[in-house]
This record gives C-alpha cells, structure tokens and sequence, in this order.
C-alpha cells in the first residue's frame, strides 16, 4: 500500500528544535506541491506550509512565518520540515500532504510533537 511516511517528531522544551521528514513508501510520484498540515487536540488541522516541488516556491502559515522552514530534497523524493523557536502552542500531529494533480493527493498519518512550556 503506498503512503506517506513521516519522521523526526518527539517532545522538545521550548524554545527548542525539531526537523521532521516525509517521503512515500512504495512508489515513486511526481508530485505538484508538498505541505505539512497540523492538528492540536480539540481543533481543526491546519496548514503549515507548503513548498511547490518544481521550482520550490514556499508558503507558510502566519503562526510560523520566521520559525519553520519547509524544504525538499528533489532526488529523494522528500519534504522536510525545520521547526525552530518551539513554543507550546505548535504542539500537535504533524501531518503531511503531497498534491499530485487535480483531486489526488496523499497524506501521512502524522508524527506527535510535544512542546514543553
């Protein structure tokens, strides 16, 4: 079964640091754009950022604007996503998303970061 893989989530104090990564297991795509979407404890998922895969124009989401940076590896087919300045409000499922046209579009299942106030 193909899917998205993520990596690299845990429990870090604030102030601190985490990297994630995403790349699909099973086959290789072609994709349009890559993003990591969130989702907090009683709350909707919300977009994070976004990086289009050809020409790697970015996007982020107001609340992290200057503390992530998303960012691809085209020969492996990954995203990663560099979280600095961790405050307790980022703490969530990390998600990601990979667009591959049209309606299609893959998601992971999620990687837990903890931030410790």
């Amino acid at each position: 079964q193909v899917q998205l893989v993520e990596s690299g989530g845990g429990l870090v104090q604030t102030g601190g640091s985490l990297g994630l990564s995403c790349s699909a297991s099973g086959r290789t795509f072609v994709y349009l754009a890559m993003a990591w979407f969130r989702q907090a404890p009683g709350k909707e998922r919300e977009f994070v950022a976004r990086i289009r895969w050809r020409g790697g124009d970015t996007s982020y989401a107001d609340s992290v604007k200057g503390r992530f940076t998303i960012s691809r590896d085209y020969a492996k087919n990954t995203v990663y996503l560099q979280m600095n300045n961790l405050e307790p409000e980022d703490t969530a499922v990390y998600y990601c998303n990979a667009n591959l046209g049209g309606a299609a579009e893959l998601w992971g299942k999620g990687t837990q970061v903890t931030v410790s106030s």
